[in-house]
């Protein structure tokens, strides 16, 4: 014979038997006395899923980031290249002898101007 946890009285056999399989031992006893419980790992489970959505929406980000840093890292250098080759002296007097402006190089060094006081 079992004692009965709620009463404290002796339950017969047969009475326990009739109780763990008609299901009334397990709605009463387990599940009710550990609802808390339950609804704790319910919560730290949605918790947990959702952590590992944020967590992958996060990572597919950084990866996206990671590649259009390198792309605009390739036409950082492009344009530098291109800027350094347009930038030369020869590339400029071309250019301008190119759209006709009338400038001309200079001949002579520059020279500093000094007033006397």
């Amino acid at each position: 014979m079992a004692k009965d946890r709620n009463t404290g009285k002796k339950v017969t056999t047969g009475r326990f038997i009739k109780e763990l399989l008609s299901g009334s031992m397990l709605s009463d006893r387990i599940i009710l006395r550990n609802l808390g419980y339950f609804l704790f790992l319910t919560l730290l489970g949605a918790f947990y899923i959702g952590n590992r959505f944020h967590a992958e929406k996060v990572t597919r980000e950084t990866s996206r980031l990671n590649s259009e840093v390198k792309d605009l890292r390739a036409e950082s250098l492009s344009t530098s290249a291109d800027l350094m080759l347009v930038s030369r002296q020869s590339e400029v007097l071309r250019m301008v002898r190119e759209k006709g402006l009338g400038l001309e190089e200079l001949k002579a060094p520059p020279f500093k101007l000094v007033a006397d006081k």
